[in-house]
């Protein structure tokens, strides 16, 4: 069964917290724990860059920059690192639901697109400018 914690934002389901990707007041919550410590605090430092990698470096044009968000990408999709600091242990350790955290990299990832596609579209139109146009030198041929 579901259960309310902060202030109706969150919900806890067999032992995961789902957040709202977009409610930075949940994000906020996470932080301000008091048992913040030691492995805790290197595996939500992890999960901050690996996010901020993915959202920055999503349509980068430099190869190595594009490199760290399928690196990024590639930690938040495995479903089998077993490792310490795998996404799926350090969801674990932190109390988030991992599947939540990746639908919400997905939402963000296909805004991201539309964004972009649009903008595109729109920066490739052509402008209407002012411009002289010559007219073309007629030479008549004598021989027609």
């Amino acid at each position: 069964m579901l259960k309310k914690v902060c202030g109706e934002k969150g919900m806890v389901t067999g032992g995961w917290v789902s957040l709202d990707p977009a409610d930075m007041g949940l994000i906020e919550a996470v932080y301000k724990r008091n048992i913040r410590e030691g492995e805790e605090r290197l595996m939500l430092a992890v999960l901050e860059d690996a996010v901020d990698y993915f959202q920055k470096y999503f349509l980068a044009p430099n190869p190595r920059r594009k490199q760290l968000f399928q690196e990024a990408e590639d930690w938040f999709f495995d479903k089998d690192g077993e490792e310490l600091f795998s996404f799926e242990s350090i969801c674990d350790a932190l109390g988030l639901n991992p599947n939540h955290i990746r639908k919400g990299l997905l939402v963000w990832k296909n805004a991201q697109l539309k964004f972009s596609s649009a903008a595109a579209h729109r920066s490739g139109r052509r402008k209407i400018t002012r411009s002289r146009i010559k007219r073309p030198s007629t030479r008549l041929s004598k021989t027609a």
